[in-house]
């Protein structure tokens, strides 16, 4: 087995799936919320959290992690359709990553399992270096140097 990542999922999930394959979106099952315990309980507790950081990375720093969060709890917690807000975020993760659409399984998997479909999907984002990092690298961008007193266009 080779070495752990930083959350450790080879211990629930095989050293051979810790590689993202870039064919497939999900190198992760959708039911392995466990294998990062910190992680399932923050989202069992606060999805909006979660939901903020992977809007956040999904748009490349475009989105406020706080302005997603909060959009996501009031409608989660007045509507309770906070589900079909994430869900944008899952397809637009997986044609990013994949190039294809699939938005019913992606409907249906926030639909059915809202907690563990936030989990997945911020394990694959953090699997492929999404959410670490120093601003510079941390949403695969690099930033444009600015030279002080030099005008950029």
């Amino acid at each position: 087995m080779s070495s752990a990542n930083q959350n450790g999922y080879q211990t629930l999930l095989g050293a051979d799936q810790l590689e993202p394959d870039t064919t497939k979106l999900w190198s992760s099952g959708l039911c392995d919320c466990c294998a990062d315990p910190q992680l399932c309980c923050l989202t069992c507790w606060c999805p909006f959290i979660t939901f903020g950081r992977i809007a956040e990375a999904v748009d490349h720093g475009k989105t406020s992690c706080v302005a997603s969060a909060g959009i996501y709890a009031l409608l989660t917690y007045t509507t309770g359709f906070g589900w079909m807000y994430s869900y944008l975020y899952r397809s637009k993760m997986r044609k990013q990553y994949t190039g294809e659409t699939s938005d019913f399984k992606d409907c249906l998997a926030h639909f059915c399992c809202e907690t563990c479909a936030l989990c997945q999907e911020y394990r694959e984002l953090q699997l492929r270096g999404s959410t670490e990092g120093d601003e510079e690298h941390k949403y695969g961008v690099e930033a444009v140097p600015v030279v002080p007193g030099k005008m950029i266009r």
